[in-house]
């Protein structure tokens, strides 16, 4: 199924975009499309064509559509992202449309991981309700602004409140985690925010307040008439007031720290707008407060969008390459550290096995031509010298022993016969050298041997590493879900890819040289013993005479 554009947008959480330090699991992301990064055009009215891909430009996301307007251009999605990994520029989305046989896909709730409550003012009626499918419903309608932050908002005038009733998930108990975050444009220097029992955000001469009970924490001015992110965390006996994504202040909570419970209401005496309302049974993180405000805010730094159009975009439902891109982009260090160690085994490994494989070419050729030499030679000592048979082991073999020879002067006019004991001293010295001929010939196979066996568990053991790093990175995220999992393990496996790529290689061209060598062996052991036994007809003792055998002579 082809479509005919994608936008690309990448979440930069590297030092040129907004610097997170940890790991972010199942965020819901809003991704702004206009004229400027978008075809409305080229997409069905209704929006009913898109379609959204994580980075691997493979899976598909769970996202909604807040709202789709082609005729002024603008729309909003929020996309859940499975995972976004700190300082890095590879946190991409896909967005897909233009297909006109695409069918709307089902609506699904984007909410981030945790939250109990998420208010997006994009209900028609103006009763709010949660984004994350509960229960949760205003009480009464608010006013809407169209054109608010991320697609609507809600409107106050100072007399207009809005409640959600309370109920047993919404509360929270005393001293356990709790996370506000909101956004606020007010239009005066006073009023509530958000109040739920004992805890309540307000501002207070163009200043943001928490009070928690007897607690109050008091944050920095906010901007004027302009858009300002909000966040409360508590937990871990600390209160923490977050303005703009930055910590604005911090107290220790009291012993005796109430429970929050209640019913939720924003906008008592306040004027202003409000926006995208998030409550989470979780202590939120610096970064996640940075990302959030980074994300929801389309700062330019964080969020980046390239559009492509026909014939650059894929097919978002075809099946072809990319994977190897997306794994190595996830490899953790540990993890290179193994596939260098195992690049250089293999190319130490190659090495070996080339120069083995032309030395015993070199020497099977060398043999061949000393043996015809050999065999049609009439006289066992005028074969020829071992130069003239290049790289023959049985050449250097039979040097050996003619030197032995000639030093009892075998051959020699008046010469002794050659005695029983003279030649075994001979057979003995060319078997001598031919243990000097094997050595060589095994020379450095260790190696290949080494690259055999510790090829594949140097990769297991970056596998075990790679898989314990995403475990850990998923534990402390604190959400397990198979888009966070799949490309840190993937990766991980690509360590025992390169132990095997060096390892099998290195298998087959052990067993074809050690064949070769073996052979080679073979052939030096009856050489010796086809020596001795022409030596010794030739000039060995004649049943018990002196006189030197001489072949005829």
């Amino acid at each position: 199924m082809a479509f005919k554009q994608r936008t690309v947008v990448t979440l930069n959480t590297s030092a040129q975009g907004v610097t997170t330090q940890s790991a972010l699991s199942a965020m819901a992301v809003p991704v702004r499309l206009h004229s400027g990064n978008f075809d409305f055009i080229a997409a069905k009215p209704d929006g009913s064509d898109l379609r959204v891909l994580a980075a691997d430009d493979k899976t598909p996301l769970k996202f909604s559509i807040e709202t789709f307007d082609g005729a002024n251009e603008l729309a909003v999605l929020w996309v859940q992202v499975p995972t976004v990994a700190p300082g890095s520029d590879k946190n991409l989305l896909h967005v897909y449309a233009g297909n006109a046989q695409a069918t709307a896909e089902p609506s699904a709730a984007v909410v981030d991981a945790g939250a109990l409550l998420t208010l997006r003012f994009a209900e028609a009626d103006g009763r709010a309700r949660d984004a994350g499918g509960s229960d949760s419903v205003a009480a009464a309608p608010v006013d809407r602004e169209p054109n608010g932050l991320i697609g609507a908002s809600a409107r106050f005038n100072g007399s207009q409140v809005l409640e959600i009733p309370a109920s047993a998930s919404l509360a929270a108990a005393a001293g356990a985690p709790y996370s506000i975050s909101l956004w606020a444009r007010p239009t005066a220097v006073a009023g509530t925010l958000l109040a739920q029992g004992p805890l309540s955000l307000t501002l207070d001469a163009g200043k943001a307040v928490l009070r928690l009970g007897v607690l109050r924490v008091e944050g920095g001015a906010l901007p004027p008439a302009a858009w300002v992110h909000l966040g409360v965390t508590l937990g871990a006996g600390k209160a923490t007031l977050y303005v703009n994504g930055a910590q604005a202040a911090q107290a220790d909570l009291p012993a005796a720290a109430p429970a929050v419970a209640g019913a939720l209401r924003l906008g008592q005496a306040y004027a202003g707008l409000i926006d995208e309302v998030q409550v989470a049974g979780a202590q939120r993180s610096a970064d996640w407060m940075a990302f959030t405000r980074a994300a929801q805010g389309a700062d330019a730094k964080l969020v980046a969008t390239v559009t492509q159009a026909e014939g650059q975009a894929s097919s978002a439902d075809a099946g072809h390459g990319g994977y190897f891109g997306i794994l190595f982009k996830n490899l953790t260090i540990d993890a290179w550290v193994v596939i260098g160690i195992c690049g250089l085994m293999f190319l130490v490994a190659v090495w070996v096995m080339v120069a083995k494989t032309v030395l015993v070419r070199r020497t099977d050729s060398g043999n061949v031509r000393f043996l015809q030499a050999f065999r049609s030679a009439p006289d066992v000592l005028t074969v020829g010298e071992p130069q003239a048979f290049p790289g023959s082991s049985l050449a250097r073999l039979y040097a050996v022993g003619v030197q032995q020879l000639q030093r009892r002067r075998i051959g020699q006019q008046g010469a002794p016969a050659l005695s029983g004991l003279s030649l075994n001293a001979v057979s003995a010295s060319v078997n001598a050298d031919l243990v000097r001929e094997n050595q060589g010939l095994n020379a450095q196979m260790v190696l290949l041997t080494i690259a055999i066996a510790g090829g594949p568990f140097l990769g297991l053991l970056g596998t075990v590493v790679g898989v314990m790093i995403t475990f850990a990175a998923i534990a402390a995220a604190g959400d397990v879900n198979v888009n966070a999992i799949a490309p840190g393990i993937a990766a991980a496996l690509l360590a025992t890819v390169a132990g095997l790529g060096v390892a099998i290689p290195a298998l087959f061209g052990y067993n074809y040289l050690a064949s070769r060598i073996k052979n080679i062996s073979s052939d030096m052991q009856i050489f010796i013993d086809e020596f001795i036994t022409r030596v010794a007809e030739q000039y060995g003792e004649r049943s018990g005479n002196s006189a030197a055998a001489g072949g005829g002579h």
